[in-house]
């Protein structure tokens, strides 16, 4: 029973923040479904990336999509979450949850960072002088994020939203509504990709997933994104985007306190 309200979280938060929801799967898998840290890891990138996928048609379908960043991010984020999840083999697993912990806090700083309004975010932050003409970030620089990015987000098994939609902003030259759509699409393309490096570390280990919960979070997860996309319009997104801030912070202490104790022992 704890699967339905665990997957309806995730895949609300997603519908909610457009992000977010991906960094609550790990946490969710380990300490409420009891798996192993790996299993939970390599898990979480089939859950996220098939709730990413179902979330980014529509985006698709209303043409919100920036497919010139989807190329310049998202493949080398492919390639990087690839070399990331490859890592994996190399470090116990909970020395990827005490990574994922610091990758929390990070994702706290961003959340609780205001949102602005949308036109005045794409002037100041994607490099758009006074005159209102747009700098153009050099596609080396799109293409190396996208590839730090997907390196640790394939390390500890995040889609990463928290992380693209700043940089599509910010490097891309995207609006947030645009970054937020074009977002989708990279996190399904690189969930699925590190899932599939995660089953050569599953069987280096000697792991197997549970099929059975992956489905069922997959299901219920979409649905449940589907009702935050429809709610969002009527909940403040700052209010939302602090509180979540919040909530990283307090369960990025946990798991520190948890792994600490699990390294002591």
């Amino acid at each position: 029973m704890i699967i339905i309200p665990g997957a309806l979280i995730i895949g609300i938060t997603v519908g909610l923040l457009g992000a977010g929801g991906s960094i609550l799967t790990v946490p969710i898998l380990i300490y409420l479904v009891g798996q192993e840290e790996k299993i939970a890891i390599a898990g979480s990138m089939a859950i996220v990336g098939f709730i990413a996928l179902i979330g980014s048609i529509s985006c698709i379908k209303a043409n919100h999509v920036d497919w010139r960043n989807v190329v310049l991010f998202g493949i080398p984020g492919m390639l990087g979450t690839y070399g990331g999840a490859s890592l994996a083999i190399f470090v116990p697993g909970i020395v990827q949850l005490m990574t994922f912990a610091a990758v929390m806090i990070v994702a706290s700083v961003l959340m609780l960072r205001p949102i602005v309004d949308d036109e005045a975010n794409h002037r100041s932050q994607s490099g758009t002088d006074s005159t209102g003409v747009q700098k153009i970030r050099h596609p080396i620089t799109i293409i190396t994020d996208g590839l730090v990015v997907g390196l640790l987000t394939g390390f500890v098994g995040v889609g990463g939203g928290f992380l693209i939609v700043p940089a599509l902003v910010l490097l891309g030259g995207l609006n947030m509504h645009r970054a937020v759509a074009t977002s989708m699409v990279i996190i399904a393309l690189k969930s699925f990709t590190g899932f599939a490096k995660y089953l050569d570390v599953l069987e280096a280990f000697d792991l197997s997933l549970d099929w059975e919960v992956i489905i069922a979070f997959s299901l219920i997860g979409a649905i449940g994104s589907l009702f935050g996309k429809y709610v969002s319009g009527y909940i403040a997104q700052n209010t939302l985007k602090r509180g979540f801030g919040i909530f990283l912070i307090v369960m990025a202490g946990y798991i520190l306190i948890q792994s600490s104790q699990d390294l002591i022992a």
